[in-house]
């Protein structure tokens, strides 16, 4: 038993004079250390996921409170009714290439022989036209032949010279190609085809819902089956590294506190093991405490609020847990703290 006690008394002589030496040590260099003591509630940032694309719930791989990595494929859609707008893109834009091709190229020779022939046969019928309109001109005076008959030799003619004319251009156009206004409507085709094919594409690729950071299901809200619209939420993500801790200084406790200092973060959890942390923001604007801040005393009083950064959070900071703060201060021997 007397072992025991002088055991314990060597323990505390030992914890006393390493606070001593501390204390002797800050102290010489004129300065000792104190704390400011803040409250507050732990904040995670969470986000809303749906899909860019409308459609039917096929799976979704998570429950409520599993782990994510990012990356990985929450959820999925049907697949198919993507898939065939994908295929009509692909028609399109093949017929859309097809089309410039025929454009750019211009007609094929074996066209351009076939016009020059139909050319050749409309001159051949027009020269018998036109030795038959001069005979009926020798022939009218003596009566020979009636006016009618005249006048039907001569729209024969005319009609000869109209299918001479066409012909001569059918071959002009045909030699000469594609104008380069029509070339320019078939390659806008092209390009429009390849943006629809992108979009399809896209839209197939966005039947799968990503995990866009790591971290935790909170909820699922919509589940197999269920008919969603682009942009409906169909999970709850909340993120696993942005964790901070809103705290409130009073304004007189305001001069201690700026961006930067070191900060330790106690649960009621772990009040031995306090989370690092430091202080990121502090708001311009004052506020009264929120009552959902566990300190009656300071609930009427106008404060500043700060955001406490937590440096190497994990699953024992919870959202909306009440938390303590504790900033580090530097104060001089006699007891007042030195302006950061």
């Amino acid at each position: 038993m007397k072992k025991i006690v002088f055991g314990l008394l060597l323990v505390a002589m030992g914890i006393g004079g390493y606070f001593a030496w501390r204390h002797w040590e800050e102290s010489r260099n004129g300065h000792h250390a104190e704390y400011l003591e803040l409250y507050g509630n732990v904040e995670i940032r969470r986000t809303n996921l749906g899909f860019r694309v409308s459609g039917r719930i096929e799976s979704i791989a998570f429950e409520e409170g599993d782990f994510v990595k990012q990356g990985e494929v929450i959820a999925t859609l049907d697949r198919r009714p993507n898939e065939e707008t994908l295929a009509v893109a692909q028609a399109q834009l093949d017929r859309a290439v097809a089309e410039l091709e025929r454009m750019e190229n211009g007609s094929r020779p074996q066209e351009i022989e076939q016009a020059r022939a139909t050319l050749a046969e409309y001159r051949a019928s027009l020269r018998l036209q036109a030795a038959e309109l001069e005979r009926a001109e020798k022939l009218l005076p003596t009566k020979a032949i009636s006016q009618s008959e005249y006048d039907a030799i001569l729209a024969q003619r005319d009609e000869a010279e109209a299918k001479v004319r066409r012909g001569a251009e059918t071959l002009n156009l045909l030699e000469e190609g594609s104008r380069q206004e029509d070339v320019a409507i078939a390659r806008a085709h092209l390009a429009e085809a390849k943006a629809n094919l992108d979009r399809a594409n896209t839209a197939l690729e966005d039947t799968a819902l990503l995990c866009p950071n790591d971290g935790v299901i909170l909820t699922r809200i919509e589940e197999p089956g269920a008919v969603v619209q682009a942009g409906q939420n169909v999970v709850t993500l909340s993120l696993k590294d942005a964790v901070w801790i809103y705290v409130y200084v009073p304004e007189p406790e305001l001069g201690k506190v700026a961006p930067g200092m070191k900060a330790e973060i106690y649960t009621d959890t772990h009040r031995a093991k306090p989370y690092p942390g430091q202080v990121g923001s502090i708001s311009p604007e004052a506020e009264f405490t929120p009552k959902n801040v566990e300190t009656p005393q300071l609930r009427t009083n106008l404060v500043y609020r700060v955001r406490i950064i937590a440096e190497a959070p994990d699953n024992g900071l919870q959202q909306g847990m009440p938390v303590t703060v504790r900033l580090l201060l530097e104060t001089n021997d006699h007891g007042r703290a030195l302006t950061p």
